[in-house]
């Protein structure tokens, strides 16, 4: 991995020492546990380098050539290579990069399309849908009207005769396709078959594949669907951060829809941040990443499988597994709390067609640290161990530090 990126700690340390120590221990805590958290991963020290320039102080209100600002020259410049690198990497006509985040590229995307009332079919949450997918305690659950699909109670895949049916039944203006927790490939095409056939938008929200679609190891939304919305964080290893990516008809749309609509200035740092990550994308040594965090998924999956975890779907396509540890006698939640007190980091999510919490695990991080298949199963033994009592909190910690301490994610 490449060297430790720079943390100010003398500068800080005299500054604020209090915030300093939360950083360095923060620091400790990601090289002596292991993020098994979906969802999160290393950002290189060049994205970290860009998110700390100064075009953080850059106020940038507007678009490259309409900014409401002065001084913004340098600033179109890097959202101008953010967007190309953007467009080129995905096959886009058109990408917004300016989204603080994939729930407010998710909100764009409706604003763009959308109404108050309108009618939006999604897959639920308790199936592994997002928040913007239509929760009550969510925008989307209050300005719009859900209706959820869900996955087939036997095989854990989406319930495609189901999609359909509900499709032709309530007319939905737009159909989401895309998940937080559903480990397999999404059928595209035929969601782009379905919309067509009841006249609705379709919206890909591939916050957790576009980086294996950057990659070359998923297929991508972007033939299929009128707008895809995305991070650019999790297996991208940007910034935290969102886009969208649509046709160059919706373009204007969209950008109205980010900005004024949704947000204020765009954080060019970010967006510095982001062409960079972009950038790094696109070269062969990501997408041998991306291929080596497809098979280290698979191997943790087939590992916790023989463990006695009940994985659902059977595996997993992606860098995303979720398992239900009721076989090995504990509850999600109680589980998550074991393991983090061992050192792996992980997440509770809902279980389909289950009252109780499951886990989901990802391999983004662990594989930017330089692990693979062997270090999978071991990931695989401590875990199953642990959730046995097998192998006691203490016992696996010291054995999590030696994994962690021989795959550091920064070195220097």
């Amino acid at each position: 991995m490449a060297v430790t990126p720079t943390l100010e700690t003398d500068v800080l340390r005299h500054q604020d020492p209090e915030v300093a120590e939360i950083l360095l221990a923060e620091r400790t805590r990601q090289a002596t546990t292991l993020q098994l958290i979906a969802a999160e991963n290393f950002a290189s020290p060049a994205v970290l380098a860009a998110l700390g320039s100064p075009l953080a102080n850059k106020y940038a209100e507007g678009y490259p050539g309409a900014r409401h600002h002065g001084g913004c020259e340098l600033a179109d410049v890097a959202e101008r290579v953010a967007v190309d690198r953007a467009t080129a990497l995905f096959g886009a006509a058109h990408a917004n990069v300016q989204p603080h985040s994939g729930s407010l590229a998710v909100l764009a995307a409706y604003a763009a399309l959308l109404r108050p009332g309108d009618t939006v079919l999604a897959l639920g949450l308790p199936y592994g849908g997002h928040l913007t997918h239509g929760s009550p305690a969510n925008f989307s659950g209050r300005w719009f009207d859900f209706v959820a699909y869900g996955v087939d109670a036997e095989t854990g895949l989406i319930d495609h005769d189901q999609v359909r049916a509900l499709a032709s039944a309530h007319r939905p203006k737009a159909i989401v396709c895309g998940s937080i927790a559903y480990p397999r490939h999404i059928d595209y095409a035929f969601f782009r078959e379905v919309a067509d056939e009841v006249g609705a938008h379709l919206i890909a929200d591939a916050g957790h594949p576009i980086g294996l679609v950057a990659g070359g190891v998923a297929p991508s939304p972007v033939p299929y669907a009128d707008i895809v919305c995305a991070t650019t964080h999790k297996v991208l290893r940007g910034p935290r951060g969102g886009m969208i990516l649509c046709g160059a008809e919706l373009a204007e749309r969209v950008d109205r829809a980010v900005f004024p609509f949704t947000q204020g200035g765009a954080q060019m740092n970010a967006v510095a941040a982001k062409a960079v990550a972009f950038g790094e994308a696109a070269t062969p040594a990501f997408r041998r990443y991306a291929r080596q965090v497809v098979a280290n998924a698979r191997v943790l999956a087939a590992e916790l499988a023989d463990e006695g975890l009940a994985v659902t779907t059977g595996g997993t396509d992606t860098h995303l597994i979720t398992v239900d540890p009721a076989p090995l006698g504990v509850e999600g939640r109680t589980a998550r709390g074991l393991l983090a007190a061992a050192g792996l980091v992980l997440d509770c999510c809902a279980l389909p067609h289950a009252d109780a919490r499951g886990l989901r695990l990802g391999t983004a991080a662990v594989t930017t640290q330089g692990m693979g298949e062997a270090e999978m199963a071991r990931i695989a033994v401590l875990l199953a161990g642990v959730l046995r009592g097998e192998i006691d909190v203490t016992g696996a910690r010291a054995e999590v530090r030696e994994l962690a301490g021989r795959f550091p994610p920064y070195t220097g």
